[in-house]
């Protein structure tokens, strides 16, 4: 018996709702509500969607969803990408956004669309199954895969594997909330593992005289208004054994994880409370014995960006990252992206959890022609713009808990950045619209998360500033600052705190380390000058 439905007494509103009827049911539901529409879905079933990646749109009296596609490991076809610029032509108003988890997402859906969508979406091998819910979600992966020259080994088969496993699996449809999985076998800790549930970084060890590659475990991570980084579990993980160690991990979520307050469920707050010491206990329970940690082999971390023409591990093959500002592009750009995936490559295409594009397996011979293409300019894969290397949240334009609006407050601050001032190295700069930090604030050199001020007994749009996070071997999280800032001013404090970076840095210096050197009482310092202090 699972643990957690021994006392219902205990649970939430959400489980309760979820023992009467699991998420994964709703898919029973679908004809019956795209025939009788939007007014027809219960209140639990609402909360259901979400297993079928579906969240109602901001405002829910316009009785829209939005739509995310799970896209594992950031891998897409051009056939497949076409199928979902055609859905996003004739359902979603052409809008499509990639996410922080390599998926993409529609707006503007209608329920009474939804069968349609799924059968197109089926028919190419897509799914939007537990692309939301209380249930793994996308499983996040280097977007290189396979053709990282810096990479130990491919792991695309065991992200394969590991999709097949959890989607539909019932065994897991019921977690306490979302279930964030991680895996890259290469160096450069694109997947930022330290803000997973669960992660798996390259490692090796001497095995009885030979030296094995492999994985280290991380477990716990998360951001939010409590965020922690994922710690790390003493074993060592052969290849074969991930999907092992996954379900292991899961089912101690599953069963052990808190189910009485949805902002206290994360898998992250168990392990705070347990201590590594028990949950590596209870996980050996479940998988049986390992060995100790190896040799961790992440040496840095890239921030999540692929840009530029590189070459690939595979002789007279080269990859190019495109830049997609805030991650949005419309229905003709992706077929567009898609048509020189075929006309130059093979038809491959990657989405990275840094809302970019990348193109891998183009012929040396072929770069020259894909470089001229109006596509790819327009994406330039050289941009130096800070929106080049901006990531944000779907914010208040469409989510109902965003009370700031991103993706073209962001273009507005980044022009303004561009304008004012340049950089010899990009600077990670990232949006939240609320305190979910679903724009990863926290890990960026520059954070923005969006909150609300009274200016004039009228509330405005306004945004937190955090300074200074970093993944990777030195991982912590960013800094806040004190006060609000409202958008209108973003721009001016954010030249004023680059500025002061510009003018003082020692050479080669990153932000986020300048940032660390000279503290946070003179960056403050600079921030205050526009800064409002009264909330709403």
């Amino acid at each position: 018996m699972q643990k957690w439905s021994q006392d219902v007494t205990k649970l939430n509103h959400v489980e309760i709702a979820k023992l009467e009827k699991d998420g994964l049911d709703v898919i029973q539901s679908l004809d019956k509500y795209a025939e009788e529409g939007f007014a027809a879905i219960t209140a639990d079933d609402f909360d259901r969607f979400k297993w079928l990646g579906l969240y109602v749109q901001r405002p829910k009296t316009d009785e829209f969803f939005m739509l995310r596609v799970k896209i594992p490991g950031g891998v897409l076809t051009a056939k497949q990408a076409r199928v979902i610029a055609e859905i996003s032509k004739e359902h979603g108003r052409e809008l499509l956004d990639i996410t922080s988890r390599h998926s993409i997402q529609f707006h503007w859906i209608r329920v009474e669309s939804l069968p349609e969508i799924f059968k197109k979406l089926a028919d190419v091998g897509l799914t939007t199954v537990a692309a939301a819910g209380d249930c793994p979600r996308n499983i996040v992966s280097s977007p290189l895969a396979g053709v990282d020259p810096d990479e130990i080994f491919d792991a695309s088969a065991i992200v394969r594997e590991l999709n097949r496993f959890f989607e539909y699996n019932r065994d897991f449809s019921n977690l306490p909330r979302k279930f964030k999985i991680a895996i890259t076998t290469a160096p450069h800790n694109s997947i930022h593992a330290e803000i997973n549930d669960v992660a798996f970084t390259p490692a090796q060890k001497e095995i009885h005289g030979k030296m094995v590659q492999g994985f280290h475990v991380a477990v716990g991570g998360g951001l939010s208004a409590e965020p922690q980084l994922a710690k790390d579990v003493d074993i060592f993980v052969r290849p074969e054994e991930i999907l092992k160690v996954s379900a292991a991990v899961a089912t101690i979520f599953r069963d052990y994880g808190y189910r009485e307050k949805r902002n206290h469920s994360r898998l992250k707050f168990l392990v705070a409370d347990w201590g590594m010491e028990k949950f590596t206990e209870e996980l050996l329970k479940i998988t049986g014995p390992f060995v100790t940690r190896g040799t961790d082999l992440t040496s840095n971390w890239n921030k999540g960006f692929f840009h530029g023409v590189h070459r690939q591990k595979q002789p007279g093959l080269s990859y190019v990252g495109l830049t997609i500002p805030a991650g949005r592009m419309s229905a003709s750009e992706l077929e567009k992206i898609a048509g020189v995936a075929d006309a130059y490559g093979d038809g491959e295409i990657r989405t990275t959890n840094s809302q970019d594009i990348v193109l891998i397996n183009i012929p040396d011979q072929k770069i020259e022609g894909l470089l001229a293409e109006e596509i790819v300019n327009k994406f330039s894969p050289d941009s130096q713009s800070f929106l080049a290397t901006a990531v944000t949240c779907t914010g208040k334009e469409f989510c109902p808990f965003a009370v700031a609006e991103t993706k073209h407050s962001i273009q507005e601050i980044a022009q303004y950045l561009d304008e004012h001032i340049s950089l010899e190295e990009p600077i990670r700069l990232s949006i939240s619209g609320c305190k979910n930090s679903c724009g990863q604030p926290q890990i960026s050199d520059i954070g923005l998360q969006g909150n609300v001020v009274l200016v004039d007994g009228k509330a405005i749009e306004s945004f937190e500033v955090w300074l200074g996070g970093i993944l990777g071997p030195s991982a912590s999280f960013a800094t806040k600052l004190s006060g609000l800032v409202t958008k209108e001013k973003v721009g001016q404090a954010l030249v004023e705190i680059i500025g002061f970076y510009k003018e003082n840095k020692v050479k080669a210096e990153s932000f986020t380390d300048f940032v660390n050197r000279v503290g946070f009482g003179a960056l403050q310092d600079k921030l205050n000058a526009f800064v409002v202090n009264k909330t709403a």
